[in-house]
Formats: C-alpha cells, structure tokens, sequence
C-alpha cells in the first residue's frame, strides 16, 4: 500500500479543485503540456491501451478553429484561455498493442471487431480524459473540461485525416481566475448514490 497523500495534497487534485471558466493572463509552455503528459501516462487503462489522442490548441489558429466548434459561451472561453486540449480516442488503438502490451497477442482480441473497439476506446479514453485533469491539477495548473460543442465538426476539422480518431470532450487549461467559478455545488455522502452488496 502507497503512503497516503497530505490533506494539502488532496484538496488540490479534488476536494477545494474548481472547474474554471477563465483564467490567468499566465502563458502554458509546450514544456508544460510535456510535463502533464508524462504524468497522466501513468494512469491505468484495460491491456495498457492508452487510446487516447490529445491535440493541445496552443495557437490562437488553432483555438479559432476549435472555437468555431463549441456552442454558446464555450467558443469565447476556448479562445481566453492558455491552451485548449482535444481528448480524443483512436478506435484502432490494438495496432499499438504489440508494443504497449507484449505479454500476449492482445492484438488478436480486437481485429475484426470493431464494436468492441469503439466501445474499450470510449471507456479507456475517458478514463485517460480524467488522468488528465487530475495530473494537471497535481502539477498546479487548472482546467476547465466541457462538452458543449459539435462532436463531427471537430473530428472534421482536427481529424480528417485520421477517421478512427474521435472527439470525446475538450478542456481549457491554465492558471485558473478565482474571479470565474461558481459557488461549490453539491456533493452527496455515500449513502444517495452508491450500496454495499
């Protein structure tokens, strides 16, 4: 069993974290991105797949194009914010299991299948999703993950050229404004949502 996390630590990646609608005029390095890269790769997924693609929209063209994508006020935040990540899964992510999962010939699980991929890419996609959020959280930055936005636009204008790469949902990234957020909406105890079998 791993050491337990501070207090302090617990609190920056989920009980005082916020979800923010804008942010501080801080810049976010390539480097940066790298950074949360390399830590959110650790995060498990079913087989190793990792079918997650990201596309870091660092470029104000690049926000643009993303912005024009996203409904009601999301497009404006796109564009405020430092970077904007595209969190995609690749549905052919069993080509890369030769190399990420060499124990066996998982590869042969998922040829010819492509239901069962579009569904584990979905699920261990998401999962990478909030890898994501919780490693930029842990590296002090913050994020502001949403889903309002056109699904095929974006695969259109970030992967045509890569068809079985989909959008699941899109996060802003920065140093979050205080001045931005809501109040703290609620959070149930365990007994509302969950049971003991």
């Amino acid at each position: 069993m791993g050491e337990k996390l501070s207090d302090a630590a617990l609190d920056t990646i989920l009980r005082t974290a916020r979800s923010y609608n804008g942010y501080l005029n801080q810049p976010i390095s390539e480097d940066d991105c790298h950074a949360i890269w390399d830590l959110m790769k650790w995060g498990p997924t079913s087989a190793n797949q990792m079918p997650a693609r990201l596309i870091w929209c660092r470029s104000d063209d690049a926000k643009a194009k993303l912005a024009a994508c996203a409904s009601g006020t999301n497009g404006p935040k796109i564009m405020a914010a430092p970077v904007t990540v595209i969190i995609g899964h690749d549905e052919n992510f069993h080509e890369k299991l030769p190399e990420l999962f060499p124990h066996t010939n998982a590869k042969a699980w998922f040829d010819n299948n492509l239901p069962l991929r579009q569904l584990s890419a979905m699920r261990n996609g998401t999962l990478q999703g909030a890898y994501f959020i919780i490693a930029a959280r842990a590296l002090g930055f913050d994020t502001g993950p949403m889903s309002g936005f056109n699904n095929a636009a974006v695969d259109e204008a970030f992967f045509a050229d890569t068809p079985h790469i989909k959008s699941n949902f899109i996060s802003t990234l920065g140093i979050g404004d205080p001045a931005t957020i809501f109040d703290r909406l609620p959070r149930p105890d365990f007994g509302t949502f969950n049971s003991v079998a």
